[in-house]
């Protein structure tokens, strides 16, 4: 297995949300939200570029944008079963050979990041490559809302393997603890394989759906980044990112 040589960015979008009800189409400046991060995404210029959405408005406000999508079935559980049929539908002939699944939520995303939840993919012998960066804020040590990626990382090392994930404060003993950032870099042939698997029981104990390849003994590599990209949920999170990207904002 070599590394990928054709990959394609996939953004899983769908209207439903509990707490910011039809968050993809949420304005800001004048633009849906979903817009923004497909923007990110193409400025990455890692390959093509294509929204998989679960409601045709969104398809909408991405073709008025410029962009690409497509559709998918509204009632999937998780962004990696939208991706995964998106994927089937755009490439039945198998050209694409790494996926990169950028959440729908997050306008403020770097494009060096993106890039950054590709390069682990870069070693043959990774399955799934995700983003993590150092905690610096003693209380997201302790906050059970703040995924903590373990890592196997050799010092001055900015990509390490994955050893597990947890909402708890881990490892043990002094040394940086690292937030997990809930983007994803696929195989084409890891993607397969993952979508088929059924729940696991640390899946099912933390609530987090990537220890389901773990436990099947798939190789996650994580790649460092500086900073967390605002996840807009609630109201105030649209707000917070209203703000940040004012284009009227003085620096």
């Amino acid at each position: 297995m070599s590394a990928p040589r054709n990959p394609i960015v996939l953004i899983p979008s769908r209207l439903a949300a509990t707490r910011l009800p039809n968050k993809p189409l949420a304005d800001i400046h004048g633009e849906p939200m979903i817009v923004y991060v497909w923007r990110r995404a193409v400025e990455a210029d890692i390959g093509a570029v294509v929204v998989a959405c679960g409601d045709q408005v969104i398809a909408n406000a991405i073709e008025a944008a410029g962009g690409r999508a497509v559709m998918t079935r509204a009632d999937h559980a998780t962004g990696s079963d939208r991706i995964h049929e998106a994927i089937e539908r755009l490439d039945p002939d198998r050209r694409h050979d790494a996926i990169i699944n950028v959440q729908g939520d997050m306008p403020t995303l770097a494009r060096d990041a993106i890039r950054a939840a590709f390069a682990p993919l870069a070693d043959a012998a990774v399955d799934i490559a995700t983003l993590a960066t150092e905690i610096k804020d003693e209380t997201e040590r302790h906050d059970p809302n703040v995924v903590k990626a373990v890592i196997a990382l050799k010092p001055g090392a900015r990509i390490g393997r994955a050893l597990y994930f947890t909402r708890l404060t881990a490892p043990g003993g002094p040394g940086p603890h690292f937030h997990h950032i809930g983007l994803y870099g696929y195989r084409r042939a890891a993607l397969d394989r993952f979508v088929k698997l059924p729940q696991a029981p640390l899946e099912q104990r933390e609530r987090l759906e990537q220890l389901r390849a773990l436990e099947d003994g798939m190789r996650i590599d994580v790649a460092l980044v500086d900073t967390v990209p605002l996840g807009v949920d609630t109201p105030a999170h649209l707000g917070r990112a209203r703000e940040l990207l004012n284009p009227h904002k003085k620096s």
